[in-house]
């Protein structure tokens, strides 16, 4: 039987990756571990295209998880999204009001993002048990604004604090488990999910010299700290009581026994750059909190706090489903 989530690492690149080929001259990328978009030239700027679905999310936000979940891949690799693609599928206990409500979050979310929805596909469906989205981002990059890539000796700058998703969706879907703790900290949290995008911070990031960025998704930040080095083919080194961690965050993982730091985490972005305190000088003048919290380093293998960093496996919202 196959446990939740996504695929190992060694497992992706076996069963999957390794088997695509490139054959149109068009394609700039081949799909790797660690990198989340392909590009293409077809004239004019570069297109980045990048996909995702969303699977752990309640309706409650499923809208707005898919428009910045998918914008945040684009952006993290310093390209400006334009619009999505999204496919719907909903189980048959699901309601036509359910799916207008995802259809008004889809439209909401966009209009914050700035991005268009384009299209894509409705469909109900007894192939899943809860409304699943799955989207692609069309995202255009001047051709002179390429990422030059991670070398050792860069900072590691991580914006806002770990796991801004996973608490939020901690707060709308397991508020059941978490009702020991004040009402307020689960209103506080609720307000995260206005906090999903990492446009804002990128560009900012590419102005101030950015080398490479990966936004932290499933896996958290030590997950995405290990993407970042493998994609950069050097590794990383991170100090994790560097790592702002929400008090919300840690008194819902403490409540619920979860890793922060291996917690589903839009809204953070990690960016490799020469100079991180000021990059952090500069998100901090627009209201983004970043932090300082490691550096790249020569060698194959990751550390975080003096300890080897493993590899991304399941995410710990999954954890959660095998309670249930």
């Amino acid at each position: 039987m196959l446990r939740l989530g996504k695929l190992d690492n060694d497992d992706l690149e076996q069963l999957v990756l390794k088997k695509f080929r490139r054959v149109r001259p068009e394609s700039l990328s081949a799909p790797t571990i660690g990198q989340d978009c392909a590009t293409l030239d077809l004239g004019g700027d570069l297109v980045v295209l990048s996909c995702d679905p969303i699977t752990s999310a309640s309706v409650a936000h499923l809208g707005r998880l898919t428009v910045h979940v998918c914008c945040n891949d684009a952006a993290a690799a310093g390209a400006e999204p334009v619009g999505l693609l999204v496919t719907l599928l909903m189980p048959p206990s699901g309601s036509m009001e359910q799916i207008s409500r995802i259809a008004d979050d889809l439209s909401s979310a966009a209009q914050l993002a700035n991005v268009d929805i384009l299209g894509g596909h409705t469909e109900v469906t007894d192939a899943v048990s809860r409304a699943v989205t799955s989207a692609t981002v069309v995202a255009r990059q001047p051709r002179n604004r390429a990422l030059r890539g991670m070398r050792p000796g860069d900072e590691i700058v991580m914006t806002k604090w770990a796991a801004v998703e996973g608490t939020s969706i901690l707060s709308e879907d397991y508020s059941d488990r978490l009702s020991a703790l004040p009402e307020s900290l689960l209103d506080s949290a609720r307000a995260f999910s206005s906090q999903l995008s990492i446009v804002a911070e990128s560009k900012i990031a590419m102005q101030y010299g950015a080398s490479a960025m990966h936004d932290v998704t499933e896996g958290g930040v030590l997950g995405a700290a290990w993407e970042l080095g493998y994609a950069n083919a050097c590794a990383v080194e991170i100090d994790p009581s560097r790592i702002p961690v929400r008090a919300e965050t840690r008194s819902f993982c403490e409540a619920l026994g979860l890793d922060p730091l291996r917690l589903i985490g839009s809204g953070s972005l990690l960016i490799a750059c020469e100079n991180g305190a000021e990059l952090c000088g500069a998100l901090g003048a627009q209201g983004i909190l970043a932090t300082v919290i490691g550096r790249a380093i020569d060698g194959r293998f990751s550390f975080s706090g003096g300890i080897p960093l493993e590899e991304p496996h399941a995410d710990e919202i999954y954890r959660l489903y095998d309670r249930v």
